[in-house]
């Protein structure tokens, strides 16, 4: 069991060590001091962008806050395969030791299979193959002749965009900007120029952990003067540049912002057929009202956060953890709004579409820390969630 109820207690430690009483970080924050004292308590869930904003004041990593990577949870279903390899292929950088590769073809077949295993809530499957994958084509590489070089650059691109997912997904964060450089760095010899919009945009993502939403907007704006073209493929970056951007301005307290890059993505995903799976953008009319639904959450509307979300309809074909994700912010949203038993439904919900991608995301802890301040009596289906997420309530 885990042995700290709530970030807020992190949170207040590391306050108190810096000096700063609880209205100076909510005026460095930007936040009230009616919400520290709420978060520090643990009656109010502390949300990304908060957690982003305390360790920037508090000059502290964001995972010290939620204690993530939540290793002995992962170790609960067995060591976790490939991650020590993986730490050693992104360490080598450019040296990378090559490994005999396969077939441009058979290349390609494994890349899709990785990513598929990714797409349906299976990343321990997925990192186990990763770091052969990447060493492969280190190898392929080597061997390539001078038209082919293109071509296993912008695999290696496809390969890294995966990996920055994955240590995203078992709580690794400090490894995604080494994996994103490596991206950048294949993008410049790649064969397709959409990886090189799609580093930044990436980049942007990942600068959200650490509050610098300025800088991941300029780089969201940077990326889409990039994108050229009509295609399937150039509307898929796009748009999923338009969802980041619509997120980061959110969290960066620029609501208009966030509308109009909305805006622009819902006139894009009509004309896409289902949710694109290229490119790992999963961008389509689902993922746009999902991300109406996050962008609401994130600018302080959670009231129509909770209402519109539970009324989104997903496609039964969705990617399970980009469903299980917005059943997260949707119990996150009823919890804000006071109705626990609604939020605890939605966790429910989250843990049936993508139990893997719920158990390990840090927003799922603080909301059922959240819950249990909340609810008058502690339900056994809350106990229950409880112990399945490894923490003592």
């Amino acid at each position: 069991m885990s042995a700290s109820p709530h970030a807020g207690r992190a949170i207040a430690a590391e306050r108190k060590l810096a000096g700063l009483s609880q209205r100076q970080l909510a005026d460095r924050a930007n936040y009230s001091l009616a919400m520290v004292k709420a978060v520090e308590q643990g009656r109010e869930p502390a949300s990304p962008a908060f957690l982003a904003a305390a360790a920037r004041v508090l000059r502290v990593e964001p995972e010290s806050l939620t204690g993530t990577p939540y290793r002995d949870l992962i170790e609960k279903d067995g060591p976790l395969e490939g991650l020590a390899e993986l730490r050693a292929v992104l360490a080598e950088g450019i040296y990378a030791r090559p490994a005999d590769p396969p077939s441009l073809k058979e290349l390609v077949a494994e890349i899709a299979a990785v990513d598929l295993l990714y797409r349906n809530d299976k990343g321990r499957n997925a990192l186990a193959r990763m770091p052969m994958l990447l060493r492969q084509l280190h190898g392929a590489l080597h061997s390539a002749g001078p038209d082919e070089r293109g071509k296993v650059f912008s695999l290696l691109c496809a390969a890294y965009v995966t990996t920055e997912r994955l240590c995203r997904r078992f709580g690794f964060i400090h490894l995604a900007p080494t994996v994103l450089d490596r991206l950048e760095w294949a993008a410049v010899s790649a064969d397709d120029p959409l990886y090189t919009a799609q580093a930044k945009i990436k980049r942007a993502r990942v600068l959200m952990y650490f509050d610098s939403n300025d800088t991941g907007l300029r780089l969201v704006e940077d990326a889409l003067d990039e994108i050229e073209g009509d295609t399937e493929a150039a509307n898929a970056v796009r748009g999923y540049g338009h969802l980041c951007g619509a997120i980061v301005a959110a969290r960066g307290f620029r609501p208009g912002t966030a509308a109009e890059h909305i805006g622009h993505a819902r006139r894009l995903a009509p004309a896409m057929p289902g949710e694109s799976d290229l490119y790992g953008t999963l961008f389509g009319p689902a993922n746009v009202g999902i991300h109406s639904v996050a962008v609401a959450l994130e600018a302080g509307n959670p009231d129509k956060a909770a209402r519109e979300g539970s009324a989104l309809v997903l496609p039964t074909k969705i990617a399970p953890p980009r469903a299980g994700h917005h059943w997260q912010d949707v119990s996150r949203a009823w919890l804000m709004i006071g109705k626990p038993d609604q939020a605890l439904d939605a966790l429910n919900r989250a843990r049936r579409i993508a139990p893997q991608q719920t158990r390990l995301h840090p927003s799922v802890r603080e909301t059922i820390y959240g819950i249990a301040a909340a609810q008058r009596r502690q339900t056994n289906s809350l106990a229950g969630f409880a112990s399945w997420l490894g923490v003592q309530l």
